[in-house]
């Protein structure tokens, strides 16, 4: 099941309204997993040398996050804290000096929140409704390859401001999982989607594009998949050579959207006007921004 929203603002009306439209887009998809949801946002850019982090205590234990940086956001058992440092050394800092926490996402602009139980709570916590951001990527999660948790939610994030959502399985991630702890890449969970962005964190790591790195997973990673990304600049989508879990893709000129149903795009403004499309098996498709200048 599970289901896979992306929106990518191409407009500044757009960018104003997407917090808005991706709750909208959760909760049509909510019926696909209603185990858990989350959501990854792209916004308010921090200045090169400081980071973003979103962390989370999976005991579900309320906690003063005042003592790990500046409190942007808090929600008791999460917050997004900025902090003086480059996003992966805070990221490594943090698990190091607290290794009882997870780090979410790590970045100059991602901010991620996830919950247990349908999207509503967490369209809520995460503050959606009219929040301004430059794209963004959910998921709501029908729980088959680990037990249901905030920890085990997508998405999933392994490098400064990379997050994947993922629909479908993979058979070898068990393998993938230790060569690339062999190539000094951590993990969080036992989840197999973590694995996929690990392996893109791995690829980028090594100086690879976002669509070389794409390319590489049809190659390494077995199984079946419809994967939403999001970077710092941009989202991409891809499905594996198969192609038998759904996406759907819709393209105006102030947006393009993705999701697992075309009720979960309907919902969007101007959608009746929007190119409306089926990716295709093993293409990379991808939108990006104009870089921040550094």
């Amino acid at each position: 099941m599970c289901g896979i929203a992306g929106f990518f603002a191409k407009t500044e009306a757009a960018r104003q309204g997407l917090g808005d439209c991706v709750a909208d887009m959760l909760g049509q998809l909510g019926g696909r997993g209603p185990d858990s949801a989350g959501v990854a946002v792209y916004r308010d850019e921090v200045a090169p040398g400081t980071a973003k982090l979103s962390l989370l205590d999976p005991s579900g234990k309320v906690r003063d996050w005042s003592g790990f940086g500046d409190v942007l956001w808090d929600r008791g058992d999460q917050a997004v804290v900025g902090v003086d440092a480059d996003p992966e050394q805070a990221r490594v800092d943090v698990l190091a000096r607290h290794p009882q926490l997870l780090v979410l996402s790590a970045g100059t602009a991602i901010e991620t929140v996830k919950r247990t139980g349908p999207p509503d709570r967490l369209i809520a916590d995460a503050g959606l409704r009219g929040m301004r951001a430059t794209h963004a990527i959910g998921h709501t999660r029908m729980a088959t390859e680990s037990r249901v948790s905030t920890e085990h939610s997508h998405p999933f994030s392994t490098g400064a401001d990379l997050c994947l959502v993922h629909n479908g399985s993979l058979s070898n991630h068990n393998s993938v999982r230790r060569r690339l702890r062999r190539e000094g890449v951590s993990f969080q969970t036992d989840n197999d989607s973590e694995v996929a962005a690990g392996y893109l964190t791995w690829r980028l790591r090594q100086g690879d594009a976002l669509e070389a790195a794409l390319h590489g997973a049809l190659r390494d990673l077995d199984g079946f998949f419809t994967f939403a990304v999001g970077t710092r600049d941009g989202f991409a989508v891809l499905r594996d050579a198969v192609a038998c879990k759904p996406a759907v893709l819709a393209e105006t000129d102030d947006w393009v959207a993705m999701a697992s149903e075309h009720r979960a795009l309907a919902v969007l403004p101007g959608a009746q006007d929007a190119t409306v499309w089926e990716p295709e098996p093993a293409q990379v498709y991808s939108w990006s921004r104009e870089p921040v200048p550094a």
